[in-house]
């Protein structure tokens, strides 16, 4: 299986439980993890043979910045599904970040995997 990435995608969100949280956006960093099989692009070097990491990046950007959610889990699993749907990917790891959520630590949320390895 090969993979194709997108680590370090910055999206101001609204995200959070809190009240205050509700009435902001917050900055989340959005890591993807994607199998997909990149022979046929490699050998063709046609961008229509391979997963594009700028569609689906453009596509994440708009999804995360024009949505709300209470938890990074159910962010981290919206994106995972409609990923996976919408450029027919089979596996997905999705890390989602809140780097200004505890001062003391450089970012918390979550990491998820998705779809079967081929």
């Amino acid at each position: 299986m090969d993979i194709v990435f997108v680590h370090g995608l910055k999206v101001d969100a609204v995200i959070g439980i809190y009240d205050w949280e509700r009435t902001i956006k917050q900055p989340v960093v959005v890591d993807l993890d994607m199998g997909a099989d990149i022979t046929k692009a490699a050998a063709s070097e046609d961008i229509e043979n391979t997963l594009n990491y700028k569609s689906v990046s453009d596509w994440c950007i708009d999804y995360v910045a024009n949505s709300e959610f209470l938890l990074v889990e159910t962010l981290a699993e919206s994106l995972a599904d409609n990923i996976r749907s919408r450029f027919s990917v089979k596996w997905i790891r999705v890390k989602v970040t809140k780097p200004d959520a505890i001062a003391e630590a450089n970012g918390v949320g979550v990491l998820i995997e998705r779809g079967e390895k081929f």
